[in-house]
């Protein structure tokens, strides 16, 4: 891959505006999200964690509200993020009407509920995180929103928080360009398969949210 950022960064733009509109053209995405949320819930990390995070699904993202749903049955701690002052912080749900539209109409907790000191949530808190993006290879790159949220959330995981991206099969890529910063997904995980990444979870000496 090219090792020009500048380069780089139009060739993300590249692979973005054509990810988004393959994801747009896709018929069947509820069945499709179906049979990921499935894979999801079947993996081992899924059955040993504790505290996992969601996104809620916005637009046409793989769909991830009755999986959220199915975790509180099975007595899992749920976090969704939010984004706030530009950058994601966690939030420990407790019931899907806690949330509402907030930036670019994503469901966020309400603004009333993120006051409260008992329901934050460090990102060093999670056993697991489904990471949403819009186009991803199947050694683990990711390439999000354009604005680097999740990256610099994703950036302080333990090695031990697994990440896992929920993505159509139409969203992958033979190879996404990343750069020092770029945080790779240890699973993707789409309708047809689950594809499981050897990488290091970032490139370059960089390592120490949507939009990201």
């Amino acid at each position: 891959m090219n090792s020009d950022p500048s380069r780089t960064k139009d060739l993300k733009r590249t692979i973005r505006a054509e990810a988004r509109a393959r994801r747009r053209a896709l018929g069947g995405k509820d069945a499709a999200s179906r049979l990921i949320c499935g894979r999801f819930a079947a993996l081992p990390e899924y059955a040993a964690a504790g505290t996992v995070m969601f996104y809620v699904h916005f637009g046409d993202e793989v769909r991830t509200r009755q999986l959220v749903e199915q975790a509180f049955g099975e007595g899992k701690e749920v976090v969704v993020p939010y984004c706030e002052a530009g950058v994601l912080k966690l939030f420990r749900l407790k019931s899907i009407d806690e949330l509402a539209p907030g930036t670019w109409g994503i469901p966020e907790p309400k603004v009333e509920h993120r006051r409260r000191v008992d329901r934050r949530v460090e990102v060093r808190d999670l056993d697991l995180v489904m990471v949403p993006g819009v186009a991803f290879d199947r050694g683990g790159g990711r390439l999000g929103y354009g604005k680097g949220y999740f990256d610099k959330l994703l950036a302080d995981a333990p090695s031990a928080t697994r990440l896992v991206a929920a993505a159509f099969e139409c969203q992958l890529f033979p190879e996404i360009p990343m750069l020092p910063g770029d945080v790779f997904m240890d699973k993707v995980i789409t309708e047809k398969a689950v594809y499981e990444s050897f990488r290091p979870r970032s490139r370059g000496a960089c390592r120490s949210a949507r939009g990201g």
